[in-house]
């Protein structure tokens, strides 16, 4: 299948969560997507050709998917100067430093967030309430302003479930989920459940295999079953809620799968992908971000080189 056919399909299969997630955010959503995938292409414009590669090179579609993804992992309030910034870094240092499409380690869009979240981590943190009243002129005065003081963002913004299951000082499981932490969870929840239709649908098309995917919601599974401790004050939260709150889906069907940074050896995609489940188990829990998706996605794609050798022995002492 041609890349720019598998971008379309790729791009298709995001639309249930975009449309869902931008009904429950608002308008800033939108503005990231298409800040971000203009920056993208007069990004991917300029080093194509400082590198004397043709521009049709453009078309193919894969730097637009990326930005597309990179958008929906940022807060919708995010000053688009800055998000701008994050897919144009993420596009230089996590590919084209390595020569372009194809030879590149890490994950651009995931270069560019954690790029962000360390460099931003004010703004990086500031989401809107679900389903808020928005005005449109107060939005776009966020989305454009260049101050980042905690006045600008007075009235428009409530933590994520795994902020405040994070930082819930000592409560038990049932405490937590008082009428408004469990109606916040419930957006989030339907969120990722768009997410999985649209990764179900990659999979049915073949744009993706199962592989990495199941790796990675079995392994959060196991580990948030096994510290779950029956809800109490030391839970580290449930299965369910691991699995459908933050990025969860997203990570799984549209992240983790990326061809390039994934492992080739298809034996141990499974492998790849519990890999990264654990390492975004351990950072959300333990970590010093409430979402550890991009950063057990990087270290994880540092290791897919390793995985290929381990599973070339494999083979070779059969």
């Amino acid at each position: 299948m041609k890349t720019l056919t598998m971008m379309q399909l790729t791009l298709l299969a995001l639309m249930p969560g975009t449309a869902v997630y931008t009904f429950i955010f608002g308008l800033g959503v939108l503005v990231n997507i298409i800040g971000v995938c203009a920056a993208a292409i007069v990004t991917e414009a300029l080093f194509l050709k400082l590198r004397e590669e043709p521009l049709t090179y453009l078309m193919d579609g894969t730097s637009l998917v990326a930005a597309w993804l990179m958008a929906l992992c940022l807060p919708p309030l995010l000053p688009i100067w800055q998000a701008a910034t994050g897919i144009c870094l993420g596009l230089i240092f996590g590919k084209h430093v390595y020569g372009g499409l194809g030879r590149n380690i890490f994950n651009p869009a995931m270069v560019g967030f954690a790029i962000l979240i360390v460099s931003f981590p004010l703004t990086m943190s500031k989401w809107p309430e679900p389903r808020a009243q928005q005005h449109v002129s107060e939005v776009l005065r966020v989305k454009f302003q260049v101050n980042n003081s905690e006045e600008v963002y007075d009235g428009l913004t409530a933590a994520t479930p795994l902020d405040d299951y994070k930082f819930r000082s000592g409560i038990t499981n049932k405490e937590f989920f008082s009428a408004e932490a469990e109606h916040n969870w419930r957006y989030w929840s339907l969120i990722n459940v768009a997410f999985l239709v649209g990764g179900i649908f990659l999979i049915y098309r073949g744009i993706t295999s199962w592989h990495a995917p199941l790796g990675f919601l079995i392994s959060l599974i196991i580990l948030a079953g096994v510290f779950y401790d029956n809800g109490s004050s030391h839970s580290l939260g449930s299965p369910v809620f691991h699995l459908f709150s933050g990025a969860t889906m997203l990570a799984a069907f549209f992240i983790i799968t990326d061809p390039v940074t994934s492992p080739a050896s298809k034996e141990l995609l499974a492998v790849y992908g519990a890999l990264i489940g654990s390492i975004t188990f351990l950072i959300r829990t333990v970590g010093a971000y409430p979402e550890g998706v991009a950063f057990a996605v990087l270290l994880s794609n540092a290791c897919a080189p390793l995985i290929d050798h381990l599973a070339a022995i494999r083979k070779d002492s059969k």
